[in-house]
């Protein structure tokens, strides 16, 4: 029996190596594609003139807030939404966005003229 399993373990060694072989080859590399066009530009979103005015306005406005720790959450939320909607070229949405958040930071200023109810 001794010699029966010697060409047995013979041919697994041998079976074993050339797997191991095949599984290391190294792999052919696919042919680099050409290189592709530069693509145009992406259009930059253009807001009309209301609208950037508007804007410049909001984040004047919410920069004094600020600076006078009266700033509403209201308020920076929705210049944060105008100037996100300034980034898609949405005019509409920016002017009504801007002037909402101008007008809380107004209430908001006029709010440091009240009367402190602290005793």
């Amino acid at each position: 029996m001794p010699q029966r399993t010697a060409p047995l373990v013979a041919f697994l060694a041998l079976l074993a190596l050339s797997l191991s072989g095949c599984a290391t080859a190294p792999q052919a590399k696919p042919a680099a594609p050409a290189a592709p066009a530069k693509p145009a530009a992406p259009a930059v979103p253009v807001l009309s003139e209301a609208a950037a005015k508007a804007l410049a306005q909001a984040e004047a406005d919410v920069k004094m807030a600020k600076a006078k720790h009266a700033l509403w959450t209201t308020a920076d939320k929705a210049f944060k939404e105008a100037k996100e909607a300034a980034t898609t070229g949405d005019s509409a949405k920016v002017l009504k966005a801007a002037a909402f958040a101008s007008s809380q930071v107004k209430l908001g200023l006029e709010q440091l003229n009240y009367p402190s109810t602290q005793y």
